[in-house]
């Protein structure tokens, strides 16, 4: 009996000591994990501004209804909160749904992460929850910053939206260790445009802080708790960064106004000597604050449903049949290549004939050069240049402009384009090449396509001498204290190959597309505004009428596509501004109008200067070899087959 009794009290004090001693601070962890929760503190999100510091995104204070499904009280408490915040049925429903759906499975662990329940509840609210916290076991209330876009729906392209994670999402985070902070149930992400492709930048990393709770999941007071919290018993957030775009908001909401009034456009300004992009305009477009906070099935279905297709940014994302804003390159590769010089004549009749089919121009333009060629946007001529010049030099000097290749822009998903090659027809449509797709590729037709972002950035390599630049969006990334993190300076793609006496020879021309009376954006013209450009008016794939069109609609869906690109000023080049106009018609009556005011709007409002007058194309100085004499009396003009080689 004495050994015995020795024996089991030696057990007993063995495991006095293994668990006092061995195991004491493991246990004692463990007991005070049980009555110590931690609340997660959201960091808040980088603020966005335009060049001028003006606020474009910013985080708003809110208030979150969160809780910890295990410690509700779905019989007594739930209802007890729902009288208590005056919730109607639907909203009832919803929060009861998002328990129910932690606490179906009992071995589901997700019964002890923190949910949200009430997004942006009201102050009122807020304090009566703050006033019945005894009563709402697991209900909790947190500080969670709300994202605002100070203008809606004005950028939207570019700025993008915010949503809630998705299952992909925390599992593409949980394995990529560049991510410090993963991402959780009911956090949000940058969907689209900056708040997406910087989304790393601008998230911030949260913090957390500590509070002890009873049986019940309800906090204890601070007089009850000395000496069970950790001496480290929170961490601060760490805010994200701000982000400074090169968009002037002013010149964005006027480019917006300006298209206001067709139904689907789309345009682009661009700094020719840094690629800095000031306004890119994408219409329709949707308000960044809807998507963000959430749009109703409803809501959604209407986006949808729309045939202007709201969702896609069509300066970067979708392309287009450039049309006669094409023909400078088609023309700037005929003379580097020494087929055609300023001198030589086509006869225009209103059409061309070629393998017993007949290429139409838009009128009979009798005899002209490149000059008049260009100002007047005769396809004739340029028919006859395709023949000598041929699909694959175009194309050589197309993509030296950048065109058939992604501009590299970044902040949103990005069409590469397509410039047709011989090799890209044997590869895609063998043994089905012709000529006339050589002809049709010369005016921006056939199987030429390209995007606006594209198009600025080809312009602003002619206008400035031949540097191609990547069009640049962001400036600057900075911390909230204004401590740059990183500078984005302008970034050179390459310099183009050809020459600057052939650009300068297609500059002039693009002066008189607006100087010239016969010009085709004559009509638009407005001696204040000092411009250049090119008009293109592109043909569309035909559709037949669908059942429930209306006549209006009908005819709509098969006008052309309306296209005005233009550098200003003449005399000392700053901006590129690139419209265009879906189904607007001829790009002359419509979208050179527009592209005119967004230029004076710049130079009144944006950048004010004192501007020259238009500059007449006859008054122009110019160097002797780059004039290009207009044809008088009776010259012959120079046929194709006496240009071949």
């Amino acid at each position: 009996m004495r050994f015995f009794v020795v024996l089991t009290f030696a057990v007993f004090a063995g495991r006095l000591v293994y668990l006092q001693i061995i195991k004491g601070n493991e246990y004692d962890q463990k007991s005070r994990n049980n009555v110590i929760r931690t609340v997660p503190i959201p960091a808040v999100r980088g603020r966005i501004f335009d060049s001028k510091g003006r606020v474009l995104a910013t985080s708003m204070p809110s208030h979150t209804l969160i809780a910890i499904p295990h410690y509700v009280d779905m019989e007594k408490g739930l209802p007890r909160l729902v009288k208590l915040l005056k919730l109607d049925e639907k909203q009832s429903e919803d929060i009861k749904s998002k328990l129910k759906s932690r606490l179906d499975n009992k071995m589901d662990m997700r019964r002890f992460q923190q949910i949200s329940l009430l997004e942006r509840i009201t102050p009122e609210q807020l304090a009566t929850i703050k006033a019945y916290q005894d009563e709402l076991s697991g209900i909790d209330v947190i500080d969670e910053p709300l994202r605002y876009y100070s203008y809606g729906a004005i950028a939207s392209h570019v700025i993008g939206y915010m949503n809630e994670v998705n299952a992909s999402d925390i599992e593409n985070a949980a394995d990529d260790d560049t991510i410090q902070d993963k991402y959780r149930v009911g956090d949000l992400i940058g969907r689209k445009g900056i708040e997406r492709s910087y989304e790393a930048d601008l998230r911030g990393v949260r913090g957390w802080r500590k509070k002890v709770v009873d049986a019940r999941g309800l906090p204890i007071s601070r007089a009850k708790i000395e000496g069970l919290l950790p001496e480290t018993s929170m961490q601060e957030p760490r805010p994200g960064y701000d982000i400074t775009l090169t968009l002037d908001v002013v010149l964005q909401k006027m480019t917006s106004r300006l298209l206001s009034g067709h139904p689907s456009s789309a345009a682009v300004v661009m700094d020719v000597h840094t690629g800095a992009i000031l306004a890119a305009v994408s219409r329709p477009s949707i308000d960044s604050n809807k998507m963000t906070s959430g749009i109703s099935f409803e809501e959604n279905d209407i986006i949808n449903e729309n045939p202007y297709r709201p969702r896609i940014d069509k300066t970067v994302y979708e392309n287009y049949f450039p049309g006669s804003i094409f023909k400078p390159f088609t023309a700037m590769a005929a003379l580097e290549e020494g087929i055609v010089t300023t001198d030589d004549m086509f006869k225009c009749g209103g059409f061309h004939e070629f393998g017993g089919r007949i290429f139409k121009c838009t009128h009979v333009h009798g005899e002209v050069n490149m000059y008049d060629a260009l100002v007047q946007s005769c396809n004739v001529y340029f028919y006859n240049v395709a023949e000598m010049t041929g699909m694959d030099r175009i194309a050589r000097y197309a993509r030296d402009f950048g065109f058939g290749d992604k501009t590299g822009v970044g902040y949103n998903t990005e069409a590469k384009g397509i410039i047709p090659t011989r090799a890209w027809y044997d590869k895609n449509f063998p043994g089905q090449f012709r000529m006339g797709h050589t002809l049709n590729a010369a005016i921006g037709q056939g199987n030429t396509k390209v995007t606006l972002m594209q198009v600025a950035a080809a312009y602003s390599a002619m206008a400035n001498g031949g540097t191609l630049y990547k069009p640049q969006i962001v400036k600057r990334i900075e911390t909230p204290d204004g401590d740059v993190i990183k500078e984005f300076e302008p970034e050179i793609k390459h310099r183009v190959t050809v020459g600057r006496h052939s650009m300068d020879i297609i500059m002039e021309a693009l002066v008189g597309v607006v100087a010239d009376e016969k010009g085709t954006a004559h009509s638009a013209y407005d001696e204040t505004v000092s411009i250049e450009g090119k008009t293109g008016t592109a043909q569309v794939v035909k559709q037949s009428r669908k059942k429930g069109d209306s006549m209006a609609d009908y005819y709509y869906k098969n006008r052309d596509h309306a296209w005005f690109a233009s550098i200003s000023p003449v005399d000392k080049p700053e901006i590129a501004i690139i419209v265009m106009i879906e189904h607007g018609g001829a790009g002359g009556t419509n979208a050179a109008p527009v592209g005119i005011e967004i230029a004076k709007g710049y130079f009144e409002k944006i950048a004010p200067r004192k501007a020259p007058l238009m500059a007449d194309k006859t008054d122009t100085p110019t160097e002797p070899e780059v004039r290009m004499p207009r044809v008088t009396g009776n010259a012959a003009p120079v046929t194709a087959s006496a240009h071949k080689r």
